[in-house]
């Protein structure tokens, strides 16, 4: 029996040796997917996928995990992944969608959702964390992909900039909670501002400090949402992609790929 080949990428050999094994390995086009405000209980969930060129036009000065970043630089590393990227892809999930369906799910769906949406289609998909099924391409989930491979890296700026400024929006709709400033996470700020004024419509009403100062958290989680408490204002979706698709509630994620110190990609494929 024949043993698949087997590449391992070290993680000093820098952000763009993952994709640059693959393209040896004869996938020219790699994707990343990433998103951000998974952890914030007010505002989107923002999903996005990149597919930058091969080559030295691929290569981003200063592109890193987007968190890694300062709001300037992330601003900058948008504008080059915009300019140069083959393909890119952003899916906004507003947060009484992220209270409908479950976070995790939203996740996934969103995910899926950019990568089908890109205008060149991927041949191989590096995902952050979770994996994502029903690509019909290969992928890898990589934990701290964004640390790791520079087209998640991509997606992750992209995700990050774009929910940023529809926090930056939100501040102007929902003056006194801070949105600007802290961008819906939880801080002891945006806890102070929901204690004094009780959450708005752009919270997430099925994250338990939400639901404690909402009234309802007797309810069960999916049930938090007031009536009457969708947006007021319409929650602007990507260009590229208007709202997500449907996934089973009860959908799992793959784990990510137990790489350690390394990436290891048994017969390129996964």
């Amino acid at each position: 029996m024949l043993t698949p080949p087997r590449t391992v990428v070290r993680r000093e050999a820098g952000l763009y040796a993952l994709e640059r094994a693959l393209q040896r390995r004869g996938f020219r086009h790699v994707a990343g997917a990433d998103e951000a405000g998974r952890g914030a209980c007010a505002g989107p969930l923002v999903a996005a996928a990149a597919i930058l060129p091969e080559g030295r036009r691929g290569e981003i000065e200063g592109l890193a995990d987007s968190k890694l970043l300062t709001a300037a630089s992330r601003e900058r590393v948008y504008d080059e992944v915009v300019a140069r990227a083959l393909a890119y892809a952003v899916v906004v999930v507003p947060a009484e969608e992220v209270d409908a369906r479950g976070l995790h799910v939203c996740n996934l769906a969103a995910m899926r959702r950019a990568l089908a949406s890109l205008t060149v289609r991927p041949e191989y998909v590096l995902t952050d964390g979770f994996g994502v099924d029903g690509l019909g391409v290969p992928g890898l989930a990589v934990w701290k992909g964004d640390r790791v491979a520079a087209c998640v890296a991509a997606a992750s700026v992209l995700a990050k900039v774009t929910r940023d400024r529809i926090m930056v929006d939100l501040d102007a709709a929902h003056p006194g909670y801070g949105f600007a400033e802290h961008k819906g996470y939880v801080t002891a700020e945006h806890s102070a501002a929901l204690r004094d004024h009780g959450p708005c419509p752009q919270h997430r009403f099925s994250y338990v400090n939400v639901a404690a100062v909402s009234g309802r958290d007797g309810r069960p989680p999916r049930s938090r949402r007031p009536l009457g408490a969708s947006p007021d204002e319409p929650m602007e979706r990507s260009a590229a992609v208007g709202g997500t698709v449907g996934v089973a509630s009860g959908e799992q994620s793959r784990p990510p790929a137990s790489v350690g110190e390394d990436v290891v990609m048994e017969g390129g494929v996964r």
